[in-house]
């Protein structure tokens, strides 16, 4: 998995999109899964925040990242359609959302 240190400046405001990832299982074993991940990379254009695997198929893994294109967001679900169902959904983290429901109820 490939970090990186600071956000994709975003297309206004030099911000990146946050988004989450909710992968759950479609098909295969959970071996044929875990050596295709053992060999995957996320596209350059992500920064990867967190991933986690959970003891669960829904959802199996969970992602939190920033891009600034759905391009990135494209090419993951080219690459693992087959064997999850994926949804991705913006997202904000609590600060930023606390911040914004203040800001609407000024």
């Amino acid at each position: 998995m490939k970090h990186f240190p600071a956000a994709i400046p975003f297309l206004e405001g030099g911000r990146s999109m946050l988004f989450v990832a909710l992968m759950k299982v479609r098909a295969g074993t959970e071996e044929e899964r875990l050596t295709r991940r053992l060999q995957w990379q996320y596209p350059a254009e992500m920064c990867v925040l967190a991933e986690y695997w959970l003891n669960t198929t829904d959802p199996q893994i969970i992602t939190i990242f920033e891009a600034d294109s759905f391009a990135p967001m494209s090419q993951v679900t080219s690459s693992w359609d087959d064997v999850y169902d994926i949804t991705i959904t913006p997202a904000v983290t609590a600060e930023e959302g606390i911040k914004q429901a203040r800001e609407m109820m000024e």
